[in-house]
């Protein structure tokens, strides 16, 4: 079985990797025959998220849904911040319970 923290970790790097394509492709707004990258999330098994980029099939700007995928990012990654948080509180319960 896959820890908490293992699956919270996974969750912040694809945030992570999703925040980063988003910049990308807002950086790259102006470039002509720019292809935007998306990033596409897979469940593993046992728990956990891992992320891969692809291109869009589409040439071309898309900024609202880049300024979105920023958000959520940003959400997702505090979302699995605050499982590290309650982890560590928990396992500090945990020895003061047992000391």
């Amino acid at each position: 079985m896959v820890s908490l923290s293992s699956i919270a970790l996974s969750g912040m790097h694809a945030a992570q990797t999703q925040l980063r394509a988003s910049a990308h492709n807002v950086a790259n707004l102006n470039t002509e025959g720019f292809t935007r990258q998306q990033v596409t999330l897979r469940a593993q098994a046992g728990g956990g998220v891992s992320a891969g980029l692809t291109s869009a099939v589409q040439p071309g700007p898309a900024l609202e849904s880049d300024v979105v995928a920023q958000l959520q990012a940003k959400n997702a990654f505090l979302a699995n911040l605050a499982v590290f948080k309650t982890q560590d509180k928990m396992a500090g319960a945990l020895l003061n319970l047992t000391a």
